[in-house]
């Protein structure tokens, strides 16, 4: 999807320009196209942004860490405020915002991305908690048979035992 110059909004039919689309982002993986609908219109002293869009992708369970597909849908709105004072240059991925500071600002005379609003409100719908089902166990534990205190419980640990064994004031 191209950027839209956000001064060729007020010529357009009702301010507002419609986009349909069937397109895959670059950043985020999905096993179908993104379908949807977007609708960018220019109020004045914002933009309002309506978009729709479903596609699937594949996420991995927090608890059994086994791959599962998942339908992401989007049905969302938000206003961007349009100030002179936006910032058109890269941000520092890090620093301190003030509350006031929370709200989304773009050029009166900049563009709007709709590929980077669409990537961050789809990201923004993926679910915190990643569960393939909701009767899923988590990864499955045997039993090892009962060791020795003096064995390590973990192989990987033996080269730390041996060591721990030449100390002087070594202690099992």
């Amino acid at each position: 999807m191209k950027a839209i110059y956000v001064p060729h909004l007020l010529n357009a039919v009702h301010q507002t320009r419609l986009l349909s689309f069937e397109t895959h982002l670059s950043a985020l993986e999905t096993l179908v196209p993104i379908r949807g609908e977007l609708s960018v219109s220019h109020c004045k002293t914002y933009i309002e942004v309506k978009g729709k869009a479903d596609t699937i992708v594949t996420l991995t369970c927090d608890r059994c860490l086994q791959c599962y597909n998942h339908r992401l849908s989007l049905d969302t709105s938000e206003l961007i405020w349009l100030e002179e004072t936006a910032v058109a240059e890269q941000e520092p991925l890090e620093r301190e915002v003030g509350v006031e500071e929370l709200v989304e600002t773009l050029s009166p005379h900049g563009y709007f991305e709709p590929d980077t609003w669409l990537y961050e409100q789809l990201c923004l719908a993926l679910p915190q908690r990643q569960i393939c089902d909701a009767d899923c166990q988590g990864i499955a534990i045997e039993e090892a048979p009962a060791q020795s205190s003096s064995s390590p419980v973990d192989h990987r640990w033996a080269a730390l035992a041996a060591l721990q064994r030449q100390l002087p004031d070594a202690q099992p």
